[in-house]
């Protein structure tokens, strides 16, 4: 596996070793060791799955505390562009985000630390995404920011006359001037 940080400090790329032969193909998509040798010891302790559709964008997500969340995600089968915004207050790179193409064909997988918003868009006819979390998810605990909010500007690479379909709740996430974002 290769492991490569971003130029967010904390958020990595993870691609790894693929064997493939007549028959298909064989990878090691999570080593425990490797991951602690790199990054660091994290206890992931649930594995979540989606499918979506070309034009679903989900995000930008995060939990606040004491339910924070570190991510390791991945795409199964199709293509999204998936991104990563710092939001832990006295960053360096505070509002910044990371974005990566991960794929069924690339193989690659960002892990994402706690402190950060998460989201991708579909670019493919169809994606199954599935990340491994650090944290039980709880609902009461649940935060946003918009998508499209131009104080983070992220390049999402929406043509003109593409639509972008969004959950009613990610429509109503408020702007990051304006998010809750004790997030530790």
């Amino acid at each position: 596996m290769q492991f490569t940080e971003l130029e967010i400090p904390g958020v990595w790329t993870i691609e790894p070793k693929v064997f493939r032969d007549e028959r298909g193909y064989f990878m090691e998509s999570f080593k425990q060791a490797e991951f602690e040798k790199h990054i660091g010891k994290i206890d992931f302790i649930q594995e979540n799955e989606s499918c979506s559709g070309k034009g679903v964008l989900r995000g930008l997500h995060y939990q606040l505390p004491p339910y924070a969340q570190a991510k390791l995600v991945r795409v199964i089968e199709g293509d999204v562009l998936d991104v990563a915004v710092d939001l832990r207050p006295g960053s360096p790179t505070f509002g910044k985000y990371v974005a990566v193409l991960l794929s069924g064909e690339n193989k690659k997988q960002l892990f994402i630390p706690r402190g950060f918003a998460h989201g991708f868009k579909v670019i493919s006819d169809r994606a199954l995404f599935q990340y491994k979390v650090d944290n039980v998810y709880k609902p009461d605990h649940e935060a946003g920011v918009l998508y499209n909010d131009p104080a983070i500007g992220v390049a999402w690479n929406i043509e003109p006359d593409e639509p972008v379909i969004l959950s009613e709740k990610d429509k109503l996430l408020p702007l990051l001037s304006e998010a809750k974002l004790n997030i530790g």
